[in-house]
């Protein structure tokens, strides 16, 4: 950050009063411009004992497979997020259920939460940010395709929770890549 969204003047870090770490701070109108982390949502849609994924039209993982999801937006929930993301990418319908994943990756500012969710009706296409969608069972699952690490955990607990026959939430954090 260069420039405070308030005065439009130059920034600089420091710590401000009564915080314990370095902000960007606007000297001319002492604006504290907190950088916080973003929030991830989507969901895990099935279908008859498959699993829908999204193959990316965008960077980062630009062809690789993932699940529907993406940035919430300011003035929605996470559940309804996770849905728009799925009509979005998916062009399908979804009933949100429960949270199933919670995954901390501090080292980019992101949260990602995944909610199981069955589709309605099936039907779906690819939406403006994936090149294909398509349903797959876990022994077709394109596990060395897939986009990031928190969608692999994530299928990873889902098919291990479904072989147990009890979903529970899933937390975790993951440290950066290795190398």
């Amino acid at each position: 950050m260069r420039h405070c969204s308030h005065c439009g003047g130059p920034v600089e870090l420091r710590v401000p009063p009564g915080d314990n770490r370095q902000r960007h701070v606007c000297p001319a109108c002492d604006t504290v411009h907190y950088q916080n982390p973003r929030l991830i949502v989507g969901c895990i849609p099935q279908w008859q004992g498959q699993i829908l994924l999204c193959r990316r039209a965008i960077e980062p993982a630009y062809g690789r497979w993932t699940l529907p999801a993406g940035f919430l937006e300011l003035g929605e929930g996470t559940a309804e997020g996770a849905a728009r993301e799925a009509a979005e990418e998916a062009c399908i319908e979804v009933d949100i259920g429960p949270l199933f994943s919670m995954i901390d990756v501090p080292h980019i500012g992101q949260v990602h939460m995944l909610y199981l969710a069955d589709l309605r009706e099936p039907r779906w296409a690819a939406g403006e940010e994936s090149l294909e969608v398509a349903l797959f069972a876990e022994e077709n699952i394109p596990w060395q395709e897939l986009s990031f690490r928190s969608v692999r955990e994530a299928l990873q607990h889902y098919f291990d929770d479904r072989r147990r026959g009890a979903f529970g939430l899933h937390m975790n954090v993951l440290g950066p890549p290795p190398g």
